[in-house]
């Protein structure tokens, strides 16, 4: 009987191990374990007057440039963090992000977790798509966004080094999961106040969205601007 008891409570330790391993697994994607480098990632920025629009980009072209026309049309500026395999296969699209007046970023090379990846790893990450912008815009990129928010020290130590900053958001659309324009519209617009910085990805709802985001920006008396311009940069 006590061999029994003892049998059965192993194997549930054994299966509740199994099961933190792969809560630690499936969650990983957005872990962040920074401690005392925290002040050295930014959420927001201190501004009263500006709020921010970070796109994510590593799909959709022909959406990136209509998101670029439509800023253009309204007088705003975005920062773009740009994967750098997306990049590399869109550089005209890339420069005339740029030369459209926006920024340029890097969102990394192959939207790896770089929660999970070591100094090493992740400097090698980044550095290459950092050195690609770069070449093609012919201007030195600032700043980098972890693909699905994922860092670590590891992460910002890097960065640092790079001479990057490391950009999170205080407003997140979800507009790669929910591609509905109602619910990005009032998601980015929410509370929205100087200093937010909103995250949006090229997705078909977020084009439509993006002319009432801005009109919404405007008539509560704040800009659009760069993540680097409102940072003071």
């Amino acid at each position: 009987m006590k061999n029994k008891i003892v049998a059965i409570v192993t194997n549930l330790l054994i299966c509740a191990l199994i099961v933190v391993t792969a809560m630690v697994g499936f969650y990983g994607g957005s872990a962040v374990t920074v401690s005392d480098s925290s002040e050295k990632v930014y959420y927001r920025s201190d501004s009263q007057k500006d709020v921010c629009l970070m796109f994510n980009v590593y799909e959709n072209a022909e959406n990136v440039e209509k998101i670029v026309n439509i800023l253009g049309e309204y007088g705003a500026s975005a920062t773009f963090f740009i994967g750098g395999c997306w990049a590399d296969d869109n550089i005209d699209c890339v420069r005339g992000i740029f030369s459209s007046g926006n920024e340029v970023a890097s969102h990394g090379y192959f939207h790896r977790d770089h929660s999970a990846l070591s100094y090493e790893e992740n400097y090698q990450e980044i550095a290459p798509s950092v050195k690609l912008l770069n070449m093609i815009c012919s201007a030195k990129v600032a700043l980098f966004a972890p693909p699905s928010g994922a860092f670590n020290e590891h992460t910002v130590n890097a960065c640092e080094n790079m001479g990057l900053k490391v950009i999170m958001w205080s407003k997140d659309t979800i507009d790669w999961r929910d591609r509905d324009e109602e619910l990005i519209y009032s998601r980015a617009t929410n509370g929205l106040g100087g200093g937010d910085f909103i995250l949006m990805h090229p997705t078909d709802a977020t084009v439509n969205a993006l002319p009432k985001i801005l009109d919404y920006i405007r008539n509560s008396g704040l800009s659009a601007c760069t993540v680097s311009h409102s940072l003071g940069e």
